[in-house]
């Protein structure tokens, strides 16, 4: 069992899709997590299906999103970090690698989770990534934990090869899912399933497995 996960993403959702499944059965083994979110998604082009909110308000909906879906998957540790969504690559990197490298001093993880820098589509998703890289490739070799990348860029397995981890978490689909439905003004959660339950093979197939990339700091 590890002994602490720090997560670190840039928006409020990140986490649904790939993450969710892995996190909540970690917690259901006993493992504390803290989130750490580095914007609220202000910027989000989403503001719900039909609309229900719009730009003034959308960082509240969003942050109340966020604890709502960290709720179900049983996350009691959140850090909201207080970066603006879409700036995240121009942050000052003394700041950005500050306030991880902070978060690695107080919490101590065993293990990392965020986004494998390059490979994640948004730019946020980059940078976010590579400032975890540099803050933990600056912690002495012995004390470095782990750090799971999620990938999802077009022909990443060709740059990067294939996943080294794996996880099951067809277990865990009702906290997936659930997740992904707190994020409401972003998904349709209900529309991803169709007429189909958890139980069934195609949504035990699309949704019951994530895949990470272990990031290798020289």
């Amino acid at each position: 069992m590890e002994r602490h996960i720090l997560v670190i993403l840039p928006h409020p959702d990140d986490e649904a899709f790939g993450l969710s499944g892995t996190l909540s059965k970690f917690i259901q083994a006993g493992t504390p997590v803290t989130y750490a979110c580095l914007t609220l998604g202000e910027m989000g082009r989403n503001m719900g299906i039909p609309p229900f909110t719009n730009r003034v308000e959308l960082p509240r909906i969003r942050k109340q999103e966020l604890e709502e879906a960290c709720s179900v998957i049983g996350i009691q540790d959140l850090r909201l970090l207080g970066f603006h969504d879409k700036t995240i690559e121009f942050e000052e990197p003394e700041l950005l690698d500050g306030s991880i490298s902070a978060l690695l001093e107080e919490i101590k993880p065993s293990l990392i989770f965020t986004f494998y820098p390059g490979y994640a589509v948004h730019p946020d998703h980059d940078a976010c990534g590579a400032a975890v890289v540099r803050a933990v490739s600056k912690l002495p070799a012995g004390e470095r934990p782990p750090v799971r990348c999620m990938a999802f860029a077009r022909d990443h397995e060709q740059a990067i090869g294939k996943p080294d981890v794996t996880v099951d978490v067809r277990a865990f689909l009702k906290q997936k899912l659930g997740s992904i439905q707190a994020h409401r003004s972003q998904f349709q959660a209900l529309e991803l399933l169709g007429n189909k339950s958890l139980s069934d093979k195609e949504v035990q197939d699309r949704f019951g497995t994530e895949r990470f990339w272990t990031y290798k700091i020289d």
